[in-house]
């Protein structure tokens, strides 16, 4: 299903994604060829990835080589500091204070009780995702847990609303880490990009210097492949069924 820009979206709403890496040039090489974006310069030396003239996602360069080279998810918010807080209340943890990003919005990191990070995103002038649930943007965020009693009822009630609320229409799923992963896989949460051939991206991604972390296997909201990227980045493929 094709949706373009909300204004604002609802809080616990997937609304961006950024990727950290060490070579935001060899990152747009990889991203430019496998999904068709193009590339604004954004704040702090970031740049956004752009399809069909609307955002879709950031690249930004590492500023510690230490940290790991992820993609990273953030939920809305229209209270950062209210929402960070009631994350450590439930058993999270805040890695990164809520910080502004020039007028663009504020941002934080956090983590859940199980220990995979995601972001918060409260929207100044940036409200998110111009474009979603097309070929080449953001189509769906999977955690990977361990304790799944307890994450389930973390972000349960967290994002109550955007989960289990009557105009709610998740594109957030969980599920084991041993489902996909090796069992001493740390918990994370897996952005999914939308294919319209799951099979036909792998190809490129091998000649791109990627590599297939997970060949093809179904699941109740398509068909996924678990890849990285030429610098190691993890990220997932997704091919919905037709009409979905």
């Amino acid at each position: 299903m094709a949706e373009n820009r909300a204004s604002t979206y609802a809080e616990g709403v997937p609304c961006w994604v950024d990727a950290q890496l060490p070579d935001v040039e060899a990152g747009k090489r990889f991203y430019g060829e496998l999904f068709g974006w193009t590339f604004e310069e954004a704040h702090g030396g970031s740049v956004w990835a752009v399809k069909r003239d609307e955002p879709v996602a950031a690249l930004a360069r590492k500023a510690d080589g230490r940290m790991p080279t992820v993609w990273t998810v953030y939920f809305a918010t229209p209270d950062i500091e209210g929402l960070a807080d009631r994350v450590w209340a439930a058993g999270g943890q805040v890695v990164t204070a809520p910080m502004p990003v020039g007028a663009l919005g504020t941002a934080a990191l956090v983590t859940d009780p199980d220990g995979a990070v995601f972001g918060l995103w409260e929207p100044g002038t940036h409200a998110g995702f111009g474009m979603r649930h097309e070929p080449g943007s953001f189509a769906w965020a999977e955690l990977y847990a361990r304790d799944t009693e307890t994450v389930n009822a973390f972000y349960g009630g967290l994002f109550h609303d955007a989960l289990f609320g009557p105009d709610a229409h998740p594109d957030f799923g969980r599920a084991p880490v041993s489902d996909v992963f090796p069992a001493e896989m740390p918990p994370h949460f897996l952005v999914h990009f939308g294919v319209e051939d799951c099979e036909a991206v792998l190809g490129a991604v091998n000649r791109l210097g990627g590599r297939v972390q997970a060949p093809p296997f179904e699941t109740s909201y398509g068909k996924v492949a678990v890849v990285t990227d030429n610098q190691g980045a993890s990220f997932a493929v997704l091919e919905r069924p037709e009409g979905r």
